[in-house]
């Protein structure tokens, strides 16, 4: 009989779902890093549109693990703070941002179900409608059309979810400790 201790799941089971328990996200650490990816997307790179919009990225994956916390509400405002800052038509980024945090609360309960490449595949048509959408206010607002690398950015944005994602839960793992008396 295998005790609670080093028993693992054999692969004929498949992974475990209660595996890897996490911490409860401590709310500065969430405003932490939105307002480090704010500060990375003011950053002087240039307008180039294959690059993907961080930002946007710690945005969703917040929305999607922490709803009650970071919403639609602080999306408009911190899409707002990136109009203001690239000069951009106001409202552009901020309905983006939005709609994009909206749709990421509708998400959030079956996409904790899939794998982080699974679930980079289910985001991908949120950060590529969000694209669309700020593409269709410049386009309206009299912009240039900024050609076939602007398509890349969402791509590179599903890319980089793995990555995001292990990054930003990395503090909230719990270490390892055995215990006797706790099977969790």
């Amino acid at each position: 009989m295998n005790s609670l201790r080093g028993s693992r799941p054999s692969s004929a089971d498949g992974p475990s779902r209660g595996e890897v328990l996490l911490l409860a996200a401590r709310p500065w650490f969430i405003w932490a890093t939105l307002v480090a990816a704010l500060v990375f997307e003011f950053m002087p790179l240039g307008r180039r549109p294959w690059l993907p919009d961080l930002l946007a990225m710690t945005l969703v994956f917040w929305v999607v693990h922490q709803p009650r916390r970071v919403g639609i509400g602080a999306a408009f405002v911190f899409g707002l703070l990136v109009d203001a800052q690239h000069a951009a038509l106001l409202g552009e980024h901020a309905l983006a941002y939005s709609l994009l945090a909206f749709f990421a609360v509708m998400l959030h309960r079956r996409l904790l179900w899939f794998s982080l490449p699974q679930q980079a595949l289910q985001i991908l048509p949120l950060f590529a409608a969000a694209r669309l959408l700020e593409f269709l206010v410049a386009m309206m607002a009299g912009g240039s059309p900024p050609g076939l690398s602007y398509v890349l950015a969402p791509l590179l944005q599903a890319a980089l979810w793995p990555l995001l994602s292990w990054l930003l839960l990395a503090p909230q793992r719990r270490a390892p400790l055995h215990d006797e008396n706790r099977p969790l």
